[in-house]
């Protein structure tokens, strides 16, 4: 949650106007507000908490959310502050990080992910907004549901808000696990820069059309459900949206109010001031809990809901477990009830593969068996398809359709240049609703390198993709210039604190003995002597792996490279980031990078 601010009339010097540039916001005295509340029930045993009787009918319409995943969520966006100076702050690498880390998640879940780049009203350097589609359902209803993913420079924002963020994506992965027939689209939101203002979320909100706005029919918001001496509290409480979210709290007998304290403090408010119903939950902030609050939830009467509110000590020790296993079980509650048909398909059948998994070697070809069995009403006609298979894979079907209740072989054919690797394909059986299977493909072979450079449009002479991040730093602009062609990346140089950072995900082919990042790099700078102010730094997998700054300015360009061997058949990350401190610029222009093996 955000802190009210009064943003100062000054933008800082910057690089050539050549470049967009985004002006910065300035953070001035905070308003005396109350904060949100959570419950400060002790964590249960077990991943659920004990279900009272009302609650369990409700339960059977929504599966249950396992805390210990949420938990596990939060965990590794706590190491990823860790491994970038205590924070997840919008403008640095621990944002990108996460956005990382939840993309990949949502896309290997089957999700249509974008990220969306915030290019007016965010603070400068700000990352991007991460929006996921499960593109099932009524696309002209739509239920959405948020959270903000950054925290604050002064800490990890364990609580604030990587509950919401880890619930949300829990959540997401277990619909698309599940995979009910839809009655409307669900589409979930993971907010750059509210910590400065729901910068990132009013971007969004504002970036619709007004019929893309008609068709969102709710916007649910998640800020803050773990707070260790909280309450239980819902925005818009008595409005028809918060009605499922209700239901599912006072089923548990917990008595929520009204989130007063949140009152235009969280991402919500953006949909709201367009005019899109909202609700959601929240547990609190550094208000502090009543008495009378203290004796329905438990807790400590007239201590901060959130005693680590926007500080360092927001970490994973600073969550509640029982509140965010309540919470997280209450946004799968008014999902499914909001966006799940309720209608058992006339006709409807399963689908399932066996063997799930199977190895082979390049140039040969392995088979399985895709089995259909009709579930609800009639068989009916599944045409069979398959997806995600590498280059040089094919699968066939015989037969390519079955009457639900017959089975057909799958074959997995393998060219003989496949470099080895293990690959996710899924089976698809589509009659009058559609149902899919995955299957798991290990491509066997240590030996017969054939080489290969992997990384895509290195050289940015194709437009941006796939490169993602700060793509705006890449193109063709005045005061630098490209080693070769005329377009390059030029990270930093604005002459103010800011990061930018791109980063692409490639494969490195197992069966090599050898891979190398190389690429070129030119450095100018307007400070002097030899320490260093301004950084760049190639990372894989978020770790860095090699640092340049101010002090390698020089005229011209340079090749760098890397040794990456070590991640020979593993799939990696790779970022290029630069980080300019307040004054001085330093520009660090990269091009022509490439990844051979060998």
């Amino acid at each position: 949650m955000f802190r009210r601010f009064v943003p100062t009339s000054s933008t800082p010097a910057g690089r050539t106007p050549a470049r967009l540039t985004l002006t910065g916001l300035t953070l001035a005295a905070t308003l005396g507000l109350a904060a949100l509340p959570a419950s400060a029930a002790p964590a249960p045993d077990s991943h659920r908490t004990a279900t009272p009787p009302a609650a369990a009918a409700l339960a059977a319409a929504a599966p249950d959310i396992d805390v210990t995943k949420v938990q596990a969520h939060l965990t590794e966006l706590n190491a990823i502050a860790g491994r970038n100076g205590g924070t997840r702050r919008s403008t640095g690498q621990g944002y990108r990080d996460s956005v990382a880390y939840v993309k990949g998640k949502l896309q290997a879940a089957g999700y249509t992910v974008s990220e969306q780049a915030c290019t007016s009203g965010c603070t400068s350097g700000a990352g991007p907004n991460l929006i996921a589609e499960w593109p099932k359902g009524d696309a002209s209803k739509v239920y959405m549901f948020g959270s903000h993913l950054d925290s604050v420079a002064a800490g990890p924002g364990i609580n604030d808000n990587g509950s919401g963020s880890a619930t949300l994506l829990e959540v997401a992965l277990k619909l698309a696990e599940t995979n009910p027939t839809m009655a409307a689209r669900v589409r979930f939101g993971w907010w750059t820069d509210e910590e400065q203002g729901l910068n990132g979320s009013d971007f969004y909100a504002r970036s619709l059309t007004s019929a893309q706005r008609s068709a969102i029919k709710a916007y649910y918001n998640f800020d803050m459900v773990a707070s260790r001496n909280g309450g239980y509290f819902i925005n818009h409480i008595t409005s028809a949206a918060a009605a499922p979210m209700k239901a599912y709290w006072d089923s548990l007998n917990l008595q929520p109010e009204e989130n007063v304290e949140g009152a235009g403090r969280s991402d919500d408010y953006s949909f709201e001031n367009y005019g899109i119903p909202t609700s959601g939950y929240a547990m609190g902030a550094s208000a502090r809990k009543t008495s009378a609050q203290a004796a329905k939830w438990g807790g400590t009467a007239g201590a901060a809901y959130d005693s680590c509110y926007h500080s360092s000590c927001d970490t994973t020790a600073n969550i509640n477990a029982t509140g965010l296993d309540r919470s997280a079980d209450g946004v799968a509650y008014t999902l499914w009830t909001q966006a799940v048909s309720t209608t058992v398909p006339a006709n409807d059948f399963s689908l399932a593969v066996s063997p799930a998994s199977g190895s082979t070697a390049p140039g040969t070809s392995l088979t399985t068996t895709v089995s259909t069995a009709t579930t609800n009403g009639s068989a009916q006609t599944v045409n069979l398809s398959a997806s995600g298979a590498p280059s040089g894979v094919t699968v066939s079907f015989s037969p390519a359709s079955v009457t639900s209740g017959a089975s057909s072989t799958a074959t997995v054919t393998v060219g003989s240049s496949v470099p080895p690797g293990t690959y996710t394909l899924t089976v698809t059986g589509t009659g009058t609703t559609s149902h899919t299977a995955p299957f798991t493909l290990t491509v066997t072979g240590s030996g017969g390198c054939t080489a290969t450079q992997v990384i895509s449009n290195g050289g940015f002479e194709s437009g941006t993709s796939p490169w993602t991040g700060d793509t705006g730093a890449i193109g063709t602009f005045s005061g630098q210039s490209a080693h070769s062609g005329t377009r390059y990346a030029w990270l930093a140089g604005y002459g103010y604190a800011a990061t930018d950072a791109i980063t692409q995900t490639v494969t490195i082919p197992a069966g090599c003995s050898t891979a190398t990042l190389k690429y070129w790099l030119h450095v100018d700078t307007a400070e002097s002597g030899s320490t260093a102010y301004d950084t760049f730094q190639v990372k894989v997998d978020g770790t860095a792996k090699q640092s340049y700054s101010n002090a390698n300015a020089a005229a011209g360009y340079t090749q760098r490279s890397l040794d990456l061997t070590p991640y020979v058949g593993r799939q990696v990350t790779l970022t290029f980031t630069a980080t300019e401190d307040a004054s001085l610029q330093t520009s660090f222009v990269v091009d022509d990078a490439t990844l051979t093996t060998g």
